[in-house]
C-alpha cells in the first residue's frame, strides 16, 4: 500500500497523531481583508478524519 503524496503535502501530522491543515478560503484575493483576517489564514486548523480513511491514505504515518 502506498501513501497518498498529494494528501500528505496538504497536512502536517503532530507528534501525538493529530492532523493539522490550512484553513480553507485563503489562497488568493486577500488584499482587501483586514490584517487580522489575513494572518488568521496562516494558522492551521485541526483536521478530523475517520480511522479507515486515515489508514487508507496515510498507511505509514
Amino acid at each position: 500500500m502506498k501513501t497518498n503524496k498529494s494528501y500528505t503535502k496538504r497536512l502536517k501530522i503532530t507528534k501525538n497523531g493529530k492532523l493539522i491543515g490550512k484553513k480553507p478560503g485563503f489562497n488568493h484575493y486577500n488584499a482587501k481583508q483586514s490584517r487580522t483576517k489575513q494572518l488568521a489564514g496562516r494558522k492551521g486548523k485541526e483536521f478530523t478524519i475517520s480511522v479507515k480513511a486515515k489508514s487508507h491514505l496515510l498507511p505509514f504515518n
